[in-house]
């Protein structure tokens, strides 16, 4: 399986509550109204807890600030993305979510990428 995950940074002008708010009651929805033109297998939403709470965790790491939060979404292949990326429903199911998350996050700050998982343990 294919899985795009998506580090979340939200607007400036948006609390982490109401940026998580709109993620979880908003978007979320609208993700699962598409998923299956998208071909998505599974969508997950991790909420960020507040900033104080990792604060001590990333300073022992000198870690960047944290996101407010990590989408994942799974995928039976990327031969099968490419090849539904083609038809003109999917293109505007897409694009949909594009528009809708342009609402809520900050993309320049929010990178996303393609991987396959590796278990480890469990």
């Amino acid at each position: 399986m294919l899985k795009l995950t998506f580090c979340l940074t939200r607007l400036p002008q948006l609390s982490r509550e109401q940026f998580q708010d709109y993620w979880i009651n908003t978007h979320a929805p609208l993700v699962a109204s598409v998923a299956e033109t998208l071909q998505i297998r599974r969508y997950v939403q991790t909420h960020s807890y507040a900033a104080e709470l990792s604060g001590p965790l990333r300073a022992s790491r000198e870690a960047p600030p944290e996101y407010d939060g990590v989408a994942e979404l799974w995928y039976d292949s990327l031969d099968a993305v490419v090849a539904n990326g083609q038809r003109p429903e999917v293109r505007a199911a897409a694009a949909l979510l594009l528009e809708d998350e342009r609402r809520f996050i900050d993309l320049p700050k929010s990178p996303l990428w393609w991987g396959e998982e590796k278990p480890i343990v469990g």
